[in-house]
C-alpha cells in the first residue's frame, strides 16, 4: 500500500497546502513541520509559479512572496527531502505544466522521487492529456492524482476509473479561495465516483472553516485546505507555524 493511501485508512483525511518558500525558505519549512505534528495526514506542497490560473488571489500572493524571497524548484526539491528525512507523512507536490515541461518531465520525476515525494497535481493538465505525464511519473513511482470538477459530468467515471493515490474533487468552479458556502452537489458526484472506482476522493477549494470541514469529511474520504492556511501565513509570517498548528488540529477535530 502507498503512502498516499496510507493517509485513508480508517480515517478521514486531512490534507494541508502550503506553498513552498512562502515567506522564506527557513520558515515554510518550519511551516510544514508544525502542520505535519499537528496532524495533518497528506500534505500538498505547492511550487511557487509566475502564473498560477487554477489559484486565487491568496494563493497567488504567495508565490510572489516566495519567488521574491529567491525559492526555485531545486530548493522546493530540497524542502521536500528535509521533510522526508523526519516524516513518513505522504507529500504530493502541485504545480503546472510549464514548470515540468521546463525542467524536463524525467528528471523532474526523478527528482521528485530521491526526495521522497508520492504525487503530483497538475491543474492545468487535462485527463485527456495526461499521456504527456503519466508514463514517466509512473516510472519513478509518482502518482499523477487526478481532478474531477462540477463541469467533469459525464466523463467523471472515465476519470475515476484510471486515476492514481486520490482523486480531487473541485468543490465549486472557479479560482481556489476561501468560500462561505459550497453548493455544488457534490454527493451526485462522489456516488458516480464510488461506483466507478475505490480510489479514495478528497473534496478541495473553498473549505476554511471546521463545520464546512465536517459536512465535506461525510461525503467525501478527505477533505483539502490551502488558502485558508496560506492566509494565516500572511497574515502572521514568521509567526505562522503556531497558528497553523492550532487550525489544523480544529480541523481534525471537525472531520
Amino acid at each position: 500500500m502507498s503512502r498516499i493511501k496510507d493517509a485513508f485508512t480508517d480515517k478521514k483525511a486531512f490534507i494541508a497546502f502550503l506553498t513552498a518558500g512562502d515567506p522564506d525558505y527557513e520558515t515554510s519549512l518550519a511551516n510544514f513541520r508544525a502542520v505535519i505534528e499537528a496532524g495533518a495526514d497528506l500534505i500538498e506542497i505547492g511550487i511557487p509559479f509566475s502564473d498560477p490560473i487554477a489559484e486565487g488571489p491568496v494563493i497567488q500572493e504567495a508565490d510572489i512572496r516566495a519567488l521574491s524571497s529567491g525559492m526555485t524548484t531545486d530548493r522546493v526539491f530540497e524542502l521536500a527531502a528535509e521533510l522526508r528525512r523526519d516524516y513518513d507523512i505522504p507529500m504530493v507536490f502541485m504545480t503546472y505544466a510549464n514548470p515540468v515541461y521546463h525542467y524536463g518531465a524525467d528528471v523532474f520525476f526523478e527528482k521528485a522521487a530521491a526526495a521522497g515525494v508520492d504525487g503530483i497535481i497538475i491543474p492545468d493538465c487535462p485527463f485527456e492529456e495526461r499521456g504527456e505525464f503519466a508514463e514517466t511519473a509512473e516510472r519513478h513511482g509518482i502518482d499523477l492524482i487526478s481532478m474531477i470538477a462540477p463541469t467533469s459530468e459525464d466523463r467523471i467515471k472515465t476519470i475515476a476509473s484510471d486515476t492514481k493515490g486520490f482523486i480531487y474533487v473541485v468543490s465549486s468552479l472557479g479560482v481556489t479561495g476561501v468560500r462561505n458556502e459550497i453548493t455544488t452537489d457534490l454527493s451526485s458526484i462522489l456516488a458516480l465516483i464510488k461506483e466507478a472506482t475505490d480510489t479514495p476522493a478528497a473534496i478541495g477549494f473553498g473549505i476554511s472553516k471546521p463545520e464546512q470541514a465536517e459536512r465535506m469529511s461525510k461525503l467525501a474520504d478527505g477533505v483539502i485546505v490551502g488558502s485558508a492556511m496560506v492566509r494565516i501565513v500572511a497574515e502572521y509570517g514568521k509567526d505562522a507555524p503556531k497558528h497553523l498548528a492550532e487550525y489544523v488540529k480544529s480541523m481534525k477535530a471537525a472531520i
